[in-house]
């Protein structure tokens, strides 16, 4: 917190770590640059979008709450017009708030990427707040409005959610990565459970009452490690820092030094500095700092990339972690992502941090493309090797800068158990897997020594020879990796592979295309195991492979047996699900 104080008649300010850090580097002098969140939209629509009464479409329209509640409001008809007159006549509050408004709201629920639900009073007019948290009051001002929502933006807290905690993290209350650090972990959990509940029964169309639904929804696998679980963290180089609106309003100048840190919610051209990030394992945190301690020098040169002139030079900082095989001791990739190839810029910054004990390779991708992706045209070995090995389920898989691969690894043991469980392996050998988005094959080599043979499918070349390579570093031979788009599938789809006993998918958020939930309702393999990290179009899949599409006449034809969700990322709104599905 940032609290003036009076001193003999000069007003002080006291600001935390990472902002004394900021003004530090403002008296630098700094060569100039070399120029001359979460929208509503992600969530599930019919949890927030309304649809038309058939019986009386003149009178009211529906709006279903992201909690699956059903409010109506009035339409634009003569009652609606009638029941405005009353309104105003018995000076009750509009149902719609304007642009700018300012309400006192209470958080009710969390949605579906971290959104505080709250309801207006008199009308229960839905608001959206980011940052707000189950039974906080609060004050917020109505920054967007929409047909039968509103998003918010906190002005200031009455009183604290119910389960309130001191965020361990300076930058907590701004940076856009641990939007819940500050509520309790058991608080999360039980938000994240409830989550994929309220959008198996609302999207997934599974009815809450059925006797057999408790035991179908499981409870949520929490993470034993809230703290510096992240194997991967990527940073962003800026012309300038961003500060907090309230800290512009006490006067600090926001226009001076450079920025090496992550993105401001919902900004793509806004960089927070961070020196430290207790996401990220300590080996990380001390690159960040040589790093944070050595760019600005002005002798070296060094440029950071702007996004709107597209001039500048570095553009990413990506830092990667794993263990080494032999002695399962930490190892770490720092991979510099620039605009450009010029290597004698960062021999000065290679040399500082090559001196880490646990760093064993540092890369630069070129990355050419005004766009502000990490990924390089070109790669290049800047000290040590190319590759990092992690360990996961007794395997051992080699790990490159642009490699996938699970951003926890000690929890992705806990996800891949339950989906080894799910498979329910005979045990013979003899069952034939369908691993489809394998990524790097991961999931598919950790079942692959247990079963007859595994066929994965990824849209990404250099995944698939990852995966190729991994298979050969684990001595796996039935296994077989194919480069292709799964949402771009045709009739000969399938030709490729025998029918299998399993089918594991693991798609991304945007879910499964349909044409590829047609050919899984035509396989009609025995199992589907659904690994989601998106529940929200999850539970629509699920619903058409269990109970179809009827406006396209497709018949579902799964049941679906367990939804497992497993938080893999403290202190996010982040969730995953292991889903079985048993073919009827």
């Amino acid at each position: 917190m940032v609290a003036p104080l009076s001193v003999s008649g000069i007003r002080r300010l006291n600001y935390p770590p990472w902002l004394q850090n900021f003004r530090r580097t403002k008296i630098l002098n700094f060569p100039s640059s070399s120029s001359s969140l979460t929208t509503v939209a992600s969530l599930p629509s019919s949890s927030l979008f309304p649809t038309e009464d058939s019986e009386n479409t003149q009178l009211q329209t529906k709006i279903i709450s992201p909690a699956g509640e059903t409010l109506t409001k009035p339409s634009n008809g003569s009652k609606s017009k009638a029941n405005d007159t009353n309104n105003k006549k018995n000076n009750k509050v509009s149902y719609f708030p304007k642009r700018g408004q300012t309400l006192e709201l209470v958080c009710e629920t969390l949605a579906f990427k971290g959104k505080g639900v709250c309801k207006v009073a008199d009308t229960g007019f839905v608001v959206m707040c980011d940052r707000a948290l189950p039974g906080e009051r609060f004050i917020g001002r109505v920054t967007r409005k929409k047909d039968n929502y509103a998003e918010v933006t906190k002005v200031k807290t009455i009183t604290p959610h119910l389960d309130y905690v001191e965020a361990p993290c300076e930058y907590a209350s701004h940076c856009g990565g641990c939007k819940t650090q500050n509520l309790l972990y058991e608080g999360q959990i039980r938000a994240k459970e409830e989550q994929v509940r309220e959008l198996v029964v609302h999207v997934g169309k599974f009815s809450d009452k059925d006797p057999e639904f408790n035991s179908i929804m499981k409870p949520i696998v929490p993470c034993d490690i809230q703290f510096h679980y992240r194997n991967k963290m990527e940073f962003s180089f800026g012309p300038k820092p961003w500060l907090p609106p309230k800290f512009l309003e006490e006067g600090l100048d926001d226009s001076v030094g450079y920025a090496l840190g992550l993105h401001a919610p919902g900004f793509f051209d806004k960089i927070l500095n961070v020196h430290k990030c207790l996401l990220q394992s300590e080996p990380a945190n001390k690159v960040l700092a040589a790093v944070q301690d050595i760019w600005r020098d002005p002798g070296l040169g060094l440029s950071p990339y702007d996004v709107h002139s597209h001039a500048g030079f570095l553009k990413h900082l990506m830092l990667r972690t794993g263990r080494n095989v032999e002695n399962g001791l930490p190892e770490l990739m720092v991979n510099f992502v620039t605009s450009s190839r010029k290597p004698e810029l960062l021999n000065s910054v290679v040399e500082k941090i090559a001196v880490i004990p646990e760093v064993v390779s540092i890369m630069n991708n070129v990355n050419t493309s005004v766009g502000n992706t990490s990924v390089g045209e070109e790669e290049y070995t800047l000290y040590g090797k190319s590759t990092i090995t992690e360990v996961l389920r007794g395997l051992a898989f080699q790990i490159s800068a642009n490699s996938f691969f699970q951003t926890n690894t000690r929890q992705a043991e806990v996800l891949y158990k339950l989906i080894e469980d799910c498979a329910c392996l005979r045990g013979d050998g003899s069952e034939i897997v369908l691993d489809l988005f394998c990524g790097t094959g991961t999931i598919g080599l950790t079942l692959a020594k247990r079963v007859g043979s595994v066929y994965g499918y990824e849209v990404v070349p250099q995944a698939i020879l990852d995966a190729r390579q991994n298979a050969k570093l684990n001595g796996i031979h039935n296994a077989t990796f194919i480069e292709g788009d799964l949402n771009k599938i045709d009739e000969k789809f399938g030709n490729d592979f025998p029918k299998p006993d399993i089918v594991i998918t693991d798609p991304n958020r945007p879910g499964m295309h349909i044409k590829l939930i047609k050919f899984l309702l035509k396989l009609k393999a025995k199992r589907i195991i659904y690994v989601s990290c998106n529940p929200a179009t999850c539970a629509r899949d699920l619903h058409y492979l269990c109970h179809g599409v009827s406006d396209q006449n497709i018949r579902g034809r799964y049941r679906l047996s367990s939804i497992q969700p497993v938080d893999m990322f403290p202190h996010t709104p982040h969730v995953e699900c292991v889903c079985l599905l048993e073919f009827t």
